[in-house]
């Protein structure tokens, strides 16, 4: 009796003679890794600069430095996945990511951990793209849905455990072992994927065929992806702090950014080998997907970076605490996330998209109902009122983005999509940062000519603590108004979701 060909109906597959599930689970350890040490450093980057002797405008390029490098290469990953070979170049990822973060915790300066921190950000940015990639290629269309709920785990609740994760580890031994607490795990998922992950002789066959009549490079679109994106994402990252577009640097940069993107948009579309395959976007299913994910991208993170903030400056909590909020989220999404699965397979996804758009919108309105009489309770109800829906966004919209995109094309649309979701998560919160700084400025000013020591206070109060209660009282109020901003962008947003395409029934996505 002949041996049935694992690939028989998955020609594309990364499982080979195993389970599927178990490849989904090796290849979300790399990724989990990377997005969890994100959200870490952001919390120990004031230790982190006073030991490199650094400012604190300074050790923000620490994070910059990391975002750079990662949005350059998330959109060609995708390219370098078929050039060099899925497998491997996910390896060579996962190695790079975690050699850097050990050198990272060997710095002893701060050019040398922006050296290391490039690193890293080009290592990392590889990861979920190859992962989305393996996820679409190894699963039948009518398992995806549960099959992207383990992804949705590793970006969902990452973010969510970072905080408390960093917070802890920095507050009880050292900023150095939030990035060597990376190694072990990176050592574990490289041993993983080298035993049981594999390229399908399809894949090998796609990657022959790319490079029988030559190794064409696309030198230019590498260059405008460099320009264009690398100058956006410090335009994003050092707006607010530099005054915006009142500083000449953000002007001059925000001019090379746009320069750089038309002309790279102008060029790939007429290139025949593009880096970057912008006709993806003419695919409806995948082009309304990455708006979508864009904007859950840009909820994630700005109410991510927005509640620990809150609850540090107004509230008084340690790093530890103001995690914790976030962790209770974190916890009501794990629960939630395998109904999320079942549900994408009984429900067409694109209205549990748009039910769960919705409901993002009313909880972040709900949000502008605190106020500083708030206790811990109050702000982690606020954070899993939010949270709590993300599963029922990134489920279906992971899983459905795939809907008409040829087979060997899974790559480069993981990459883009990934892209539109980091995109958006750093215009989020540099959009969140900026409104939060600009009304914190109109509250007080508002406040204050309504204040004096006989209105509203003691007669003994001094004038200190009446300034000071104004301060709160204005940044709580420009808090409000930022959950009051986010909310109605989710609910204007929410209708596209109609224009989502159907799941076909009982058909493999990529054959559509």
């Amino acid at each position: 009796m002949a041996r049935p060909d694992p690939y028989a109906e998955l020609p594309r597959s990364a499982a080979g003679a195993y389970n599927p599930w178990l490849i989904a689970i090796i290849v979300s350890i790399a990724t989990f890794m990377e997005v969890l040490d994100t959200t870490i450093a952001n919390v120990s980057l004031t230790h982190i600069a006073g030991a490199l002797g650094s400012s604190e405008d300074e050790s923000t390029y620490i994070l910059t430095s990391y975002l750079v490098s990662n949005a350059i290469v998330l959109p060609i990953s995708g390219w370098l996945a078929q050039v060099i070979g899925r497998k491997r170049f996910y390896m060579l990822c996962v190695t790079l990511f975690t050699v850097s973060s050990v050198a990272c915790g060997f710095a002893t300066s701060l050019p040398m951990m922006l050296a290391f921190r490039v690193l890293q950000g080009i290592g990392g940015g590889g990861l979920a793209p190859v992962e989305q990639s393996i996820f679409a290629d190894t699963f039948p269309e009518r398992k995806r849905p549960l099959a992207f709920a383990i992804y949705g785990l590793t970006i969902i609740t990452a973010p969510a455990i970072g905080p408390l994760v960093g917070g802890w580890v920095t507050d009880h031994y050292s900023w150095n072992c939030v990035f060597f607490i990376n190694l072990p795990v990176g050592i574990i998922s490289l041993l993983l994927t080298w035993r049981f992950v594999s390229d399908s002789p399809q894949v090998k066959k796609d990657r022959e065929a790319l490079l029988s009549h030559g190794l064409k490079i696309d030198y230019v679109g590498f260059a405008l992806v460099v320009i264009g994106l690398g100058a956006l994402q410090i335009v994003l990252d050092r707006y607010d702090r530099d005054d915006g577009f009142s500083s000449t640097f953000i002007v001059a940069l925000s001019v090379i950014a746009a320069v750089g993107l038309i002309s790279l948009v102008v060029w790939e579309l007429l290139n025949d080998h593009p880096i970057v395959n912008l006709r993806l976007f003419s695919i409806r299913s995948f082009a309304i997907s990455a708006l979508m994910l864009f904007v859950v991208g840009f909820m994630i993170n700005s109410t991510t970076e927005l509640l620990p903030q809150l609850t540090q400056s107004l509230l008084g909590y340690d790093a530890t605490t103001a995690g914790l909020t976030l962790a209770v989220g974190g916890m009501l999404t794990l629960l939630v996330l395998p109904f999320a699965g079942i549900l994408s397979n009984i429900v067409q996804p694109k209205w549990l998209v748009f039910i769960a758009m919705t409901g993002t919108g009313i909880a972040l309105w709900h949000a502008t109902g605190l106020d500083l009489s708030m206790n811990f309770g109050a702000a982690s109800t606020v954070r899993a009122s939010q949270i709590m829906w993300m599963p029922f966004l990134m489920v279906p919209l992971t899983s459905i983005q795939f809907i008409g995109v040829p087979p060997n094309q899974t790559g480069n649309a993981s990459a883009l999509s990934n892209m539109m979701r980091n995109l958006g998560g750093s215009v989020g919160v540099s959009l969140s940062t900026t409104l939060l700084d600009q009304h914190t400025q109109m509250h007080h000013a508002i406040l204050a000519q309504h204040v004096t020591p006989y209105t509203g206070y003691d007669i003994t109060s001094s004038l200190t603590a009446i300034a000071g209660q104004v301060q709160n009282q204005a940044l709580m109020m420009s808090y409000l108004d930022v959950f009051a901003v986010l909310g109605t962008i989710a609910l204007l947003v929410a209708p596209l979701c109609i224009f989502l395409p159907k799941r076909p029934k009982g058909t493999s996505s990529a054959a559509h």
